[in-house]
């Protein structure tokens, strides 16, 4: 019996791909639940804690959450890489034009989670040094920011599955 090693590595990409995007995309949730609507910041309210057990499981939790968004990336890019259809995807051409719309959509996401959410969110939780009147709009840009990931996964979900059979209908 041979094993078919290019069959055997697709199964664990997607099955990469998935798993992260379920921890990436369940955190987004699990935050809208934590917190359905923006609170500010008041001056009381300090950032991080002396404890370095807490501030090393806040590092974790957040390194989890961003780094599961490099790997849902990168699984899924590579999984395009290996059916060939990497260029035709990106460049939203031909049959691979569905999942190309949600792949630049990841793309902004995972782009959005380290450029804009993760460089304010360091300094709302103390992990950067700021004065409060910065934590007070980080704070709000990290919430709009989380919110947005959180409605384009929608679409997102909607065009990586309607990939499979939804060419006809575009």
């Amino acid at each position: 019996m041979e094993i078919d090693f290019s069959a055997l590595l697709a199964v664990i990409l997607r099955m990469v791909h998935i798993i992260a995007a379920i921890i990436w995309i369940g955190h987004v949730y699990v935050n809208m639940v934590h917190r359905p609507v923006f609170i500010p910041l008041t001056p009381e309210e300090t950032p991080g804690s002396d404890n370095p057990g807490i501030l090393a499981r806040d590092k974790l939790e957040h390194g989890i959450f961003r780094y599961a968004s490099i790997v849902t990336w990168v699984a899924g890019a590579l999984l395009l890489w290996q059916s060939d259809r990497f260029v035709s995807a990106f460049t939203l051409s031909g049959y691979d034009a569905v999942i190309g719309v949600g792949v630049w959509i990841g793309t902004i996401m995972t782009l959005n989670v380290w450029f804009v959410l993760w460089p304010h969110q360091k300094k709302v939780l103390g992990f950067v040094p700021a004065p409060f009147e910065e934590r007070a709009r980080c704070a709000r840009i990290t919430f709009l920011s989380s919110r947005t990931n959180a409605m384009l996964s929608v679409p997102l979900l909607f065009f990586m599955v309607a990939s499979s059979f939804g060419a006809p209908l575009f």
